[in-house]
């Protein structure tokens, strides 16, 4: 009973600097950045005040699931911070609760705070993301948009037929898309695979060019192999349509990204930016329970500390680990090192300072 009790008043201690590491985090991030292009945005386009609410909206989501960790390690920070300097840890440890008991609902907390952000990022954050985008080209900008892309997905369902369609290129002038795969999914399991050259919009409808079509058996694999010259694929999408349907990576789910990285490895092309993608979308909601792990250590001081002072130490491990996050990133997208590798470097550096500060602070 006395343990519970303990665990309820840690975690009470934990809730308000949470909730306000969020609001002041997301207001940095809004202020510093959002606030200026909304202004821009009015200035230079006219845009409505709706409009703009709009996509004020639907750009918090990305900016709350980077707040999650920062936040995370603000309140342990601040939460033990107070504990200590209340010297009510030393009462807790002189009461026979060893260290890493009294740290224990902090993990706990941090790691159900990542599995919500894991969720929330897949979930909440990539179509959120695609409607500012579109909100952006067609509400504000006047449908600018280029009229040639590289690597486009196109996701259309048919009864319980889903399909998703791939191009390494993209013109929609020309009405052209070239390397073109298709992958059709139904009851979760991928039935036919077509593979083209190209695909040309011709009468209002796309036509496929020089292509093989996979009929796929779940127990046998590939069951069957046709080659065609030309097949119309039933994509009811113009050129127009197609350019504004696409997806910039970090829009996608993950089956999107996991489907998307399969046909650049089938086609022989560079896929380590969205495998890297797809690790980063775990590895930066984990961050959250990292962050716990480092933050109450760093907030256990002997002496008595201020709440600006675990501030000053947030920014600074902040500031730290999406900056060793960012350079390993771009290493894991360049194809340089393992993706997992890219990903997990900044939390497994965290994990490592964790556990030292943890076995010092337990003595």
């Amino acid at each position: 009973m006395k343990i519970r009790l303990l665990d309820r008043y840690v975690l009470s201690e934990l809730l308000y600097p949470f909730v306000f590491g969020v609001a002041a985090f997301s207001s940095i991030f809004i202020a510093s950045s959002m606030l200026f292009k909304l202004v821009q945005y009015m200035t230079n386009y006219g845009a409505s005040g709706l409009i703009l609410t709009k996509l004020f909206m639907y750009s918090l989501p990305e900016v709350i699931n980077y707040t999650f960790p920062m936040s995370m390690l603000l309140s342990s920070l601040m939460a033990f911070g107070k504990l200590s300097g209340s010297s009510e840890i030393v009462a807790m440890k002189s009461g026979g609760v060893s260290y890493y008991r009294i740290v224990a609902p902090v993990l706990v907390i941090g790691f159900l705070v990542s599995m919500f952000s894991v969720i929330w990022a897949e979930k909440v954050v990539p179509p959120a993301k695609t409607e500012a985008s579109r909100i952006i080209r067609e509400d504000i900008r006047g449908n600018v948009k280029p009229k040639s892309q590289e690597n486009i997905v196109i996701k259309t369902i048919s009864g319980d037929v889903q399909r998703i369609t791939y191009a390494r290129t993209f013109d929609e002038k020309e009405g052209r898309m070239t390397n073109v795969a298709i992958e059709e999914i139904q009851h979760d399991k991928v039935t036919r695979i077509q593979m083209a050259k190209e695909a040309l919009w011709q009468e209002n409808q796309w036509l496929l060019k020089d292509g093989t079509l996979f009929m796929l058996d779940e127990k046998d694999g590939v069951s069957s192999k046709v080659n065609f010259a030309e097949q119309i694929i039933p994509l009811k999408l113009s050129p127009t349509q197609v350019s504004w349907e696409q997806k910039d990576i970090d829009q996608m789910s993950i089956g999107e990204l996991r489907g998307y990285r399969e046909i650049l490895k089938k086609q022989h092309q560079p896929y380590s930016d969205p495998e890297t993608e797809i690790y980063m979308r775990f590895a930066i909601p984990m961050a959250s329970f990292f962050f716990a792990m480092l933050g109450a250590p760093l907030g256990t001081q002997k002496q008595r500390t201020s709440s600006s002072i675990g501030l000053g130490i947030s920014i600074i491990v902040i500031f730290i680990y999406y900056a060793v996050m960012a350079f390993t990133s771009g290493l894991g997208r360049g194809g340089v090192i393992f993706p997992w590798l890219a990903a997990m470097i900044p939390n497994l550096v965290c994990l490592v300072v964790g556990i030292f500060l943890l076995k010092q602070k337990n003595y």
